[in-house]
């Protein structure tokens, strides 16, 4: 009762990265507000998974093995994680907001409305007054997100209805074990008296998986290039760039719409969160849409003609100067010195 739920995403068996983020945070979360972490598993095959997320601090761990569970399916999930959050009231559900989870944390919120905050970017606890009633209410979890393309930040609260759910974006949340492992007691779902017959009317006959073919996520070093790169053409020095550094090519949405590179290397807040050690920014003016997908990085460096460019504020060196001056020498002079 008034716990914290984080629903654990399964790929291929394995946890997903963005599932091991959110129990980071809902550790922080549940420590802040003296109550226990539960992670519900919904899958087969996954005994032995609490031993993974007792190291990420959860103290309960839900689990529905069977084979229903696997692979993912709508209506299933639905009717489970409703069941149990109406018999274990938790006041948070986190979801990872990946293809599953849009698909499944919308339906939950909508079957007990609760109501959802999409695509936060940071979840903290804080209290609030009502300013047209006067009501105060203590501990509620702030949901921050950008709102209207980016041009503001959203804080949102749910005074009222339980649980409050929010979704977060892989990456944006940091994954690390806990400083005191939790407990990890495996608590079974009495699943089945949560399905109707009508909840498995929809049958997987085949899944086609094509690997992802870009991975910017994993990459330790990015480099970016905006709008300011000015052609197609001009792009190729990114990619000479990122190659002779042994990184991956990332994009802000300006480029990508304007061509210069594919979509899957669109960084931000309509792309991909990223936490690289190294990030490099060419011709990118840091717009918080672009900036909310890595400002994280370890490190941040920035190329842009512009001194005043909103990049620069975030950045940890700045060089003012035309990108196409610029990284033919950086070129140049990384290969001189790592001979």
């Amino acid at each position: 009762m008034n716990n914290i739920f984080v629903y654990i995403e399964l790929e291929n068996g394995a946890v997903a990265d963005v599932s091991l983020e959110l129990l980071t945070k809902g550790r922080e979360l549940a420590d802040e507000l003296g109550v226990k972490l539960e992670a519900v598993v919904l899958g087969h095959g996954v005994a032995g998974i609490e031993k993974e997320l007792a190291k990420y601090g959860a103290d309960t761990v839900w689990v529905a093995d069977d084979e229903i569970f696997a692979p993912f399916r709508t209506l299933p999930h639905t009717a489970v994680m409703c069941g149990l959050i109406e018999e274990e009231k938790p006041q948070i559900a986190l979801f990872g907001a990946t293809p599953v989870g849009r698909d499944f944390a919308p339906r939950v919120s909508s079957a007990l409305f609760s109501g959802l905050t999409a695509d936060c970017t940071q979840l903290v606890i804080g209290d609030h007054k009502d300013a047209k009633t006067g009501t105060e209410y203590e501990n509620l979890l702030y949901q921050i997100r950008p709102a209207f393309g980016g041009n503001i930040i959203a804080t949102i609260v749910n005074p009222d209805h339980r649980p409050q759910m929010a979704t977060v974006r892989e990456g944006v949340m940091r994954k690390e074990y806990a400083a005191k492992p939790g407990a990890g007691e495996v608590k079974p779902i009495d699943w089945k008296k949560f399905l109707k017959e009508s909840d498995l009317v929809v049958k997987i006959l085949d899944r086609q998986i094509e690997e992802r073919k870009i991975n910017i996520k994993g990459a330790s070093v990015v480099v970016a290039g905006g709008y300011g790169v000015g052609s197609k053409e001009n792009f190729k020095l990114i990619y000479e760039l990122a190659e002779v550094l042994g990184g991956e090519v990332g994009a802000s949405r300006a480029a990508v719409d304007a061509g210069f590179t594919e979509h899957a290397r669109q960084i931000g807040q309509t792309g991909v969160t990223i936490r690289p050690k190294l990030y490099i920014a060419c011709g990118i003016s840091g717009q918080i849409q672009h900036t909310a997908g890595m400002d994280q990085s370890s490190m941040i460096i920035s190329i842009n003609t512009d001194p005043d460019a909103p990049i620069n504020k975030i950045a940890d060196f700045a060089i003012t100067g035309d990108l196409n001056e610029v990284i033919p020498k950086m070129i140049k002079y990384y290969k001189q010195n790592s001979k």
